[in-house]
């Protein structure tokens, strides 16, 4: 359904050009989940936005059934501009707050023509439920101000399936919202996605929730705006090919016994990230990874390369077949 093709998005600061996303190539079918994660910074809200069409790539292509995004004109953009909506991050800055709720509703069943007069009603009450704001009636007329974080979310998530959409990408829905309503939120978008079929881009930077979220899915490993590690999430998280997964399984706290039981201790060799200015030769994690080998991973930038189920961008990895013994790095 979505594809991107070698999609990069370059961003200009202070006459310096900034590189978010870097030659990313990615595929999401009908109904599939696919996982996002990495590091603040990583590029992974700009390639959601390029894929909701709110930011344009600078180079590459983003399919929507077969055709660029950019040629689609008239009735074509507008099933698009339909069938792929955005739950972003901030519940406090995504809602008009000027519009009660049942106004906020009311827009999208309006401009697509799907409810009117006495249905749209309906229509809003029913999402509502859909979402889990019971009763209806006590949320319809109240503006965003009146609202919790998490109620905010959950209009923003009936929002986004007001249309019906094929395709959501959930850019860290839930990490503004109070610890404690996190995991009701997450599992009241996996009952949508369950109900419904749509697929999900599940942007995070957290392992345990993509974990949670799509363990039946795909997941790409995102650092400094590349996919270094990438396949079905059960064998990235048991079986990570990237110094970088690693680490962010090492960083994934305790209390997750699915992730410690093979969760690895990982010193890494620096903890701060590069500028995204001043980019290191080579591999861009090399500053950082303990199995960095001079001569090479500080000159050449691995390609994503199949090892076994995955793809993996890492020279060591590659040619090991795997990651070496940790215990040597400890």
């Amino acid at each position: 359904m979505i594809i991107l093709e070698r999609v990069s998005r370059i961003f200009r600061s202070r006459g310096e050009a900034i590189r978010a996303v870097d030659d990313v190539s990615l595929e999401i079918g009908e109904g599939q989940v696919m996982s996002l994660v990495g590091e603040s910074g990583s590029g992974k809200t700009t390639t959601g936005k390029m894929i909701a069409g709110l930011v344009t790539p600078s180079s590459g292509r983003v399919l929507f059934e077969g055709r660029d995004i950019r040629t689609l004109d008239g009735a074509a953009r507008a099933r698009y501009r339909r069938a792929v909506q955005i739950i972003h991050q901030d519940p406090y800055a995504c809602l008009n707050p000027v519009r009660t709720v049942g106004d906020t509703l009311a827009a999208p069943l309006q401009l697509y023509g799907l409810a009117d007069g006495r249905s749209r009603n309906a229509g809003i009450g029913e999402l509502l439920e859909r979402v889990e704001l019971t009763p209806a009636s006590a949320f319809v007329d109240k503006y965003p101000h009146q609202l919790s974080g998490g109620q905010r979310q959950r209009v923003a998530v009936a929002r986004a399936l007001s249309v019906q959409p094929k395709f959501l990408v959930a850019d860290e829905a839930v990490s503004m919202i109070d610890v404690s309503l996190r995991i009701s939120l997450l599992n009241l978008l996996l009952k949508l996605r369950q109900e419904t079929g749509v697929a999900f881009l599940f942007i995070t930077h957290d392992l345990a929730l993509a974990r949670h979220f799509g363990w039946d899915g795909r997941i790409a490993v995102m650092y400094l705006g590349r996919v270094v590690d990438v396949g079905p999430t059960r064998t990235v998280i048991e079986d990570p090919h990237h110094p970088y997964t690693r680490a962010l399984l090492a960083a994934v706290p305790e209390a997750d016994p699915h992730i410690t039981r093979t969760k690895p201790r990982l010193r890494l060799r620096s903890q701060d990230p590069p500028s995204l200015l001043h980019l290191p030769s080579g591999c861009a994690f090399h500053p950082r990874c303990p199995w960095a080998e001079s001569g090479l991973c500080d000159v050449i930038r691995p390609e994503l390369t199949h090892v076994r189920a995955q793809e993996v961008a890492c020279h060591v990895a590659v040619r090991e077949g795997a990651l070496p013994d940790l215990a040597a790095t400890t």
